[in-house]
């Protein structure tokens, strides 16, 4: 790829693509109008479709790109099949001063969390704490797009989901009756980027592993293995296999607990009640997620607290390392960096990726991303 190309000027002024045989580098920007042009034909409204489109965007920028515009084809299918309403009636059905529960209607996922995300926050303002978790919501992209949106309210964030397909066995089982159960957490700081931890209670995501076979590549020993216990590397096999707990047991244990209280603590699914949205393109998901959030207001106020969390992270960053260690990383960080990087340079998007949504700009009768190539 030749950077020269890739100034911030250039992707902001013209939105262009840089291409080479197996990735595109594409604007942030151009990838957010393309979704949103593409679920607006399928019937969302303007405004929604803004809303879903730019935390897809956002999901490929900071890197998460297993939760980007790769889901794009996939969530299209789901609402072309009838599997997700495109005009929800996003409710509050159970309240109290410092906890609520949303009805997503089988709404996007995106735009079920953002909803329950502003209400904790608001809650959080007044009783310093809040719970507010989901049910009938669907696939909503990485946890860490909403434990941001606290921090950057000068408040913790802490999240929970249950995963959109089962890939896990209970620990020594080989019925796959969990899910990646993904939990995140945000930390405000001062000067230094916000600590957030973003991580499925799986070795990896199954998001990283479609990430994976779009790229064409083998993922690492240790991701998944098969039903005889053998590692499992190629990811087009993956459906003959289980992904792997962080851990071992505690990971298993972790992903029980975070299914627990973000699914059926809302009556959201869990356990065999849990859609598999790869191979099910109608049956609702009812997918459930919880967002904690904690006002530093409540606890001595942002600034004291931000500048001891300043002071630990550089007390980590500098700390000794082991031989051969360039840098010690806080969570958070090098998806700090990328998003900058990306701003930029673009986004990189395997070129096959391209292909695909290019046929669904075809179907749909939307503007393609390839006629920008340069």
């Amino acid at each position: 790829m030749d950077t020269k190309k890739c100034t911030a000027e250039v992707w902001c002024a013209s939105n262009r693509m840089v291409t080479d045989n197996k990735t595109s580098w594409i604007a942030g920007a151009h990838l957010e109008r393309f979704t949103a042009a593409a679920l607006t034909r399928v019937g969302l409204p303007p405004a929604d479709a803004d809303r879903v489109a730019a935390l897809m965007a956002e999901a490929d920028l900071q890197g998460s790109d297993g939760h980007g515009i790769i889901r794009l084809p996939q969530y299209i299918k789901r609402i072309q099949a009838g599997g997700i309403n495109v005009r929800p009636n996003i409710h509050v059905i159970e309240e109290r001063a410092a906890m609520a529960v949303v009805d997503g209607d089988n709404g996007m996922g995106h735009l079920v969390v953002s909803r329950a995300v502003d209400l904790a926050i608001e809650k959080a303002r007044s009783a310093g704490v809040a719970w507010v978790g989901t049910r009938a919501s669907n696939h909503a992209g990485p946890a860490s797009l909403y434990v941001r949106m606290p921090v950057a309210h000068d408040m913790i964030g802490l999240y929970f989901a249950v995963g959109n397909a089962n890939h896990l066995p209970p620990w020594g089982g080989m019925e796959m009756l969990l899910s990646t159960n993904p939990i995140a957490a945000g930390i405000p700081a001062g000067d230094e980027p916000p600590v957030v931890l973003d991580m499925a209670t799986t070795v990896a995501a199954y998001g990283k592993v479609k990430a994976k076979a779009k790229r064409g590549e083998p993922m690492p020993e240790g991701w998944m293995i098969d039903r005889q216990g053998r590692p499992l590397t190629d990811p087009k096999r993956a459906h003959e296999g289980f992904l792997m707990p962080i851990g071992g047991h505690k990971g298993y244990g972790l992903a029980l607990i975070v299914g627990l209280l973000a699914g059926t603590l809302q009556g959201a699914a869990m356990g065999r009640d849990v859609v598999d949205f790869n191979a099910d393109h109608v049956t609702p998901t009812n997918t459930g997620q919880a967002i904690l959030v904690i006002d530093l207001a409540a606890f001595g106020g942002a600034g004291p607290f931000k500048a001891a969390v300043d002071t630990l992270v550089r007390d980590i960053r500098d700390s000794e390392r082991l031989p051969g260690v360039e840098r010690i990383w806080l969570p958070g960080e090098q998806s700090h960096g990328r998003r900058a990087e990306y701003a930029r340079t673009g986004v990189p998007v395997a070129s096959a990726l391209v292909d695909e949504l290019d046929q669904l700009a075809a179907r749909l009768g939307i503007v393609p991303l390839r006629p920008q190539v340069s």
